[in-house]
């Protein structure tokens, strides 16, 4: 569905003086400052994936979207979306993708949101079977009978952002582009909206890439990630990989008898990390870190019930922003 080789963007941008004649100097000498945003990214996305495309403010991910929705050109490199380049195709790759961005909305701020969709039916050649048909779905799917009727700046975000989802898959793309899809919505509205990305990528086949600073978007939806950062790809895989690979330990998190105030004694191949207590804590929580690779969970559970009298305990892995963190942190790169 979607090939990059070697993209890259650069902006250029006048460099601004100071100084009485700052503008004449400016002027007669026409000096630019450049900027990598994008620096040989490279990368597929097979049809009927979902990936989600993540890094930090700045690192190139909005830059590589508007490059594969045809907004911007290259500066090098090549694109493909579903046999297409885009930039030059911008009519027929329109037509192919379905476009969200969270801060954004194509809907129209003084019509009814019925109307909204009504106009995006006709933009894209819908007849009306198959317009109600999709309405009726997405109606289902995302809860809008409420607020069909009500004009779309009178709508909450979360409302609004259901609406733009709905608008962006009427006409029934195989490419789903998302950036921030869930960004300033309450757990309700998040939940929601994952649940329907969900679902059209397992039962419509749709292709979908997702950026976000959500890491719970990403651990809910997303088997594989594309990490990004000052242009370049850090890692591209698995999920469930990039966590064994970058933070390769498990936590058992016990809960001991109050009583149970004695010296802990951790078994070969852990290390113990007690949480702080308050005087309000009625029982004592401890961490036991270890490799499961070099150390089972179901020895590490055996071996603590066996030294300590236990309340209750769960076994835990790093969540997705500790492993992100120690990426960006360690500076390492995709070997």
């Amino acid at each position: 569905m979607i090939r990059a080789e070697g993209l890259v963007k650069e902006f250029t941008r006048p460099v601004r003086r100071t100084g009485p004649l700052a503008g004449v100097r400016s002027l007669l000498t026409r000096e630019r400052v450049t900027t990598r945003a994008v620096d040989g990214v490279s990368f597929t996305v097979d049809r009927g994936e979902l990936v989600g495309y993540l890094g930090p403010n700045g690192a190139g991910k909005s830059t590589t979207i508007k490059m594969l929705t045809g907004v911007l050109v290259p500066t090098a490199g090549t694109v493909e979306v579903d046999g297409r380049v885009p930039w030059r195709d911008r009519t027929r790759n329109a037509r192919g993708i379905g476009v969200v961005f969270g801060q954004r909305t194509q809907l129209w701020h003084d019509l009814p949101l019925r109307d909204s969709f009504e106009l995006v039916a006709k933009l894209y050649g819908l007849d009306q079977p198959d317009y109600q048909r999709a309405l009726g779905r997405f109606t289902e799917l995302l809860d809008l009978h409420e607020f069909l009727d009500t004009p779309v700046r009178g709508l909450s975000l979360g409302q609004r952002m259901r609406g733009d989802l709905t608008a962006a898959m009427l006409y029934g793309p195989p490419l789903l582009y998302l950036d921030e899809p869930t960004v300033g919505l309450d757990v309700v509205a998040k939940a929601r909206i994952r649940e329907f990305v969900a679902e059209t990528n397992a039962v419509d086949g749709t292709t979908v890439v997702l950026t976000t600073h959500d890491l719970v978007d990403v651990e809910r939806l997303c088997r594989r990630v594309l990490l990004i950062d000052h242009g370049q790809v850090l890692y591209d895989g698995d999920l469930a990989a990039l966590r064994r690979r970058y933070v390769p330990y498990r936590d058992l998190v016990v809960t001991l008898a109050r009583e149970d105030d004695g010296p802990l004694v951790a078994p070969p191949g852990t290390t113990v990390v007690e949480r702080p207590r308050s005087a309000r804590d009625t029982a004592r929580v401890v961490v036991f870190r270890f490799d499961p690779a070099q150390t089972p969970t179901p020895a590490v559970v055996a071996a603590v019930t066996a030294e300590h009298e236990v309340v209750d305990l769960d076994v835990t892995d790093p969540d997705l922003e500790a492993v992100i963190a120690e990426i960006y942190s360690s500076g390492r790169v995709r070997a």
